[in-house]
C-alpha cells in the first residue's frame, strides 16, 4: 500500500514520514493527477456555471495531489539525495504539464469567464470576490487567451523552466557540499572561537582526516570563519570559494542555465503580452510595476550610500590603525567590522552566544508568541518526522483547541540546501464542514552541538529564527476559507511583513528577558549587553542596505533586460552593481550563479520585497513601541487584520485596517540611522 494514497492514520493527519519511501512519490503524483482530471471533468459538465460549481469546485480540487507534491518538494529541499533529485526531474515536468492542461483548457476557462463576467450581480463577500478575480487572472496569466501554436509553446516553456530551476539548485548544493578548506596547522586557527574549532575538528574526524580541521561553505562554518579568522589568506580562499559557486566553467557551472532561464521567462512574458518578465510579475504585487520598484530602490540608495561610504572609511581607518592594512578587500569586511563593533559597543557574537542556547531560544520564541497571540506549543513525539534532527509540536490556540502542527529542522547536513526558510506540508482551508488546520515547518542551518557545547546561536541566527517563525505564525494563525488565499498566499512584497516585524522583538528587553540566559550559569543576559545590542542594531546599516539594494537592482536588471543583450553573466553583474559597489570587484567571483532566490526560488523580479517589507515592518512595529511591545490590543489587531487574513483582501487594505493609515518610510529611515 502506498501511504501517500491512503488516509493518513497519524496525529492530525500529518505526513507519514516513517512509512514513505522514495518509490512512493511518482505513483502518488501520477494518481493525484488522474484524480484531478476526473474532478475537472465533473466541473466542466456541471451546468450552468456558477461560483460554487466552478470557482469553488476548482479551488477544492486536487487535495491528494497537493499534499503528495508538497511533501515531495519539501523533502527535496531539506533531505535530498541523488534518487530524490532524479525523481524531481521526472515529477516537475509532469506537474507543469498538468497545470497547463487545466489553465489552457478552453471549456474550463469559458466557465470561469462566465462566472467572472457576472461578478457584479453575485453579491460575493470580499474573500469570494478575491478568489474569483484570482482564479480568472490565473487563467489569463497562464495563457488561456493564447491560440494554437502559442499555447503549445507556453507548455514547452513551462516544462523547460521547471527542469532548469531544479538543475540550478542541484548545482549549487553540489558545489556547497564538495568544497572543503582543510587546515593542518593550529596557528592558522588564530582568532576563531573554540566552538567553531571544535566543530571543524569533528567534521575532519567524520571525514577521516583526524588531527586536522575542515571548514565548509555551510553558513555555520563559513560566516564565523570570515568573521573571526585572523589568517587573511585563508579568508580570501574561503571567500573566493563561496563566491565562485557554480561559476568555474565545469559541469556545475550555472551561467548558461541562467541565460536559458532568462530567455524562456522573457519569451513567456512576451507571449502573454508583457514587455518583459518583471512587468508580468509586478502586475500582481503591491509595487505594481518596474518603474515604482526602481524608484523605490533609488530613493533608498540615495539615503544609504553616503552612510555606507562613511562606514567604509571608518572601517578602513580602523583596519589601518589595528593591523596596518592599507587596502580592504571583500574578505576583510566581516573580520574588521566585528572588531570595530566590539570596540564601539563592547558586544560581539562570541560574547553573546552563551546566552542564546538553541533550545532555550526556541522556548523564548514560543513564549513570545504566547504573550502576543495566546498560542502554546508542546512537542509531540507521536508525529512522524523525516529526519532525527526534526522536532514536531502541536500548537493550541488561547482556548486550548488544536491550531496547527509545527515542525522545526535546524542543523546543516549534506541533503539540505543552505539558508533558512518556512514552508508548509498542509495549508489551512475549509471544505464544507471540515477545516484543515495547517502543518508548517521552518528549516534553518544553525551551528550543531559539539561534544562539549550545545548549539549556541549568534545574534544574527537568533534574528533568523524569529524571522522564519514570523512566517510560520502567518501560516499557523490562518483563518480563511480557501487554501489559495490562506496563510502566506499573499502578494510577494507583503509576505515578508509578518517575518520581518517579528525580528524586532529580539532587540527588546522584555522579550530577551524571557530566554536569554547563560547556558552554563543560568544568569540572565546583562542589561548592559541588551543596551549595546540596541545601540549596535544599525551598525553598518548603510553598508547592509546598499548590499540589499544592489541585489534588488541585479534581480530587476535580469528581468527587464533583453536576454540577447546578456552575453556574459559576469560582466552583466559587474556593470549592474557598479552604482552600489563600495569595494573593487574580485576577479571571476559573482553572486548570480548561486542566486537561488531568483533562479530557483520564487523571488524573480521580487527580491526588492525584502526592503519593501522593511518599510512596512518598521512602520507597523512603531505602533507596538508606542503601545507596548506586548500590548494585547495591538497584537490582537495585527493577528486579526494581518496574520489571520492571508490574501482575502488586497494587502494595502489590510495594512490600513491595522495601522489606520498607509505605511510611511519614516520609521525605517530612523531605525536604520539613514537620516540626512
Amino acid at each position: 500500500m502506498n501511504p501517500l494514497l491512503a488516509k493518513f492514520n497519524t496525529p492530525f493527519e500529518t505526513a507519514p514520514f516513517d512509512k514513505i519511501k522514495n518509490e512512493h512519490f511518482l505513483p502518488a503524483i501520477q494518481n493525484g493527477i488522474a484524480e484531478v482530471k476526473e474532478e475537472i471533468k465533473k466541473i466542466k459538465t456541471s451546468t450552468p456555471p456558477d461560483f460554487e460549481n466552478t470557482i469553488v469546485a476548482l479551488e477544492n480540487s486536487g487535495e491528494k495531489l497537493s499534499r503528495a507534491a508538497s511533501i515531495f518538494f519539501n523533502i527535496n529541499a531539506a533531505e535530498t539525495n541523488d534518487e530524490i533529485q532524479q525523481l524531481a526531474r521526472e515529477i516537475s515536468p509532469l506537474l507543469s504539464a498538468h497545470s497547463n492542461d487545466i489553465l489552457l483548457d478552453e471549456t474550463l476557462f469559458k466557465r470561469v469567464k462566465a462566472v467572472f463576467d457576472q461578478r457584479d450581480q453575485l453579491k460575493l463577500t470580499p474573500e469570494q470576490s478575491t478568489l474569483l478575480e484570482k482564479s480568472y487572472k490565473s487563467f489569463i496569466r497562464n495563457g488561456a487567451l493564447l491560440k494554437g501554436d502559442d499555447k503549445d509553446r507556453l507548455r514547452a516553456i513551462d516544462q523547460e523552466l521547471s527542469k532548469l530551476g531544479l538543475h540550478f539548485g542541484e548545482n549549487v548544493l553540489k558545489e556547497t557540499n564538495k568544497y572543503e578548506l582543510v587546515v593542518a596547522e593550529a596557528k592558522d586557527l588564530e582568532g576563531l572561537p573554540d566552538g567553531l574549532i571544535e566543530a571543524a575538528a569533528q567534521t575532519a574526524q567524520e571525514k577521516g582526516k583526524e588531527g586536522k580541521w575542515i571548514f565548509t561553505l555551510a553558513f555555520p562554518s563559513y560566516v564565523p570563519f570570515m568573521t573571526y579568522a585572523k589568517n587573511r589568506e585563508l579568508r580570501k580562499e574561503l571567500y573566493i570559494a563561496y563566491n565562485t559557486k557554480s561559476a568555474k566553467g565545469d559541469e556545475l557551472d550555472n551561467r548558461q542555465i541562467i541565460k536559458n532561464i532568462l530567455k524562456l521567462k522573457d519569451e513567456r512574458a512576451k507571449l502573454l503580452g508583457y514587455d518583459n518578465y518583471a512587468d508580468f510579475v509586478l502586475e500582481e504585487r503591491m509595487a505594481e510595476g518596474g518603474e515604482k520598484v526602481l524608484s523605490f530602490l533609488d530613493e533608498l540608495l540615495e539615503k544609504a550610500k553616503p552612510r555606507a561610504i562613511s562606514e567604509l572609511k571608518e572601517l578602513e581607518a580602523f583596519a589601518k590603525k589595528t593591523d596596518g592594512i592599507e587596502k580592504l578587500f571583500k574578505w576583510d569586511i566581516s573580520y574588521y567590522a566585528e572588531k570595530l563593533k566590539m570596540e564601539k559597543y563592547a558586544v560581539d557574537d562570541e560574547l553573546l552566544k552563551p546566552y542564546f542556547e538553541l533550545n532555550r531560544t526556541i522556548d523564548g520564541v514560543f513564549t513570545t508568541a504566547e504573550k502576543l497571540y495566546g498560542i502554546t506549543f508542546k512537542e509531540n513525539k507521536a508525529i512522524p518526522v523525516y529526519h532525527p534532527d526534526v522536532k514536531a509540536y502541536e500548537v493550541k490556540d488561547e482556548k486550548g483547541d488544536h491550531l496547527a502542527v509545527f515542525y522545526a529542522d535546524f542543523f546543516p547536513r549534506a541533503g539540505k540546501r543552505n539558508g533558512a526558510w518556512m514552508t508548509a506540508y498542509r495549508g489551512q482551508r475549509k471544505i464544507g464542514n471540515k477545516e484543515n488546520r495547517p502543518h508548517v515547518s521552518i528549516v534553518c542551518n544553525f551551528t550543531k552541538p559539539t561534544k562539549t557545547k550545545p548549539s549556541l546561536l549568534t545574534f544574527n541566527e537568533v534574528t533568523t529564527l524569529f524571522h522564519e517563525f514570523g512566517h510560520a505564525l502567518h501560516g499557523m494563525l490562518a483563518q480563511g476559507t480557501y487554501g489559495s488565499l490562506s496563510g502566506t498566499n499573499v502578494y510577494w512584497d507583503f509576505v515578508e511583513l509578518p517575518s520581518q516585524i517579528f525580528e524586532n522583538w529580539c532587540y527588546e528587553e522584555e522579550c530577551l528577558d524571557l530566554f536569554a540566559k547563560h547556558y552554563e550559569t543560568g544568569e540572565p543576559i546583562p542589561k548592559s549587553y541588551i543596551e549595546n545590542i540596541k545601540k549596535a542594531a544599525n551598525f553598518h546599516q548603510g553598508f547592509q542596505t546598499a548590499r540589499q539594494i544592489s541585489l534588488g537592482q541585479l534581480d530587476m536588471a535580469y528581468h527587464t533586460t533583453a536576454p540577447d543583450a546578456i552575453d556574459d553573466v559576469f560582466e552583466f553583474e559587474n556593470d549592474v552593481m557598479k552604482p552600489t559597489a563600495l569595494l573593487d570587484p574580485v576577479p571571476n567571483t559573482m553572486i548570480s550563479t548561486s542566486f537561488s532566490h531568483i533562479f530557483q526560488g520564487g523571488y524573480a523580479a521580487g527580491y526588492y520585497s525584502y526592503k519593501w517589507a522593511e518599510v512596512l515592518d518598521a512602520d507597523a512595529f512603531e505602533l507596538f513601541q508606542e503601545k507596548g511591545v506586548f500590548d494585547k490590543a495591538t497584537a490582537k489587531s495585527f493577528k486579526e487584520n494581518i496574520l489571520s487574513m492571508g490574501g482575502k483582501e488586497h494587502p494595502s487594505i489590510l495594512y490600513k485596517r491595522f495601522r489606520g493609515r498607509a505605511p510611511k518610510p519614516d520609521a525605517l529611515i530612523k531605525r536604520a540611522g539613514l537620516q540626512v
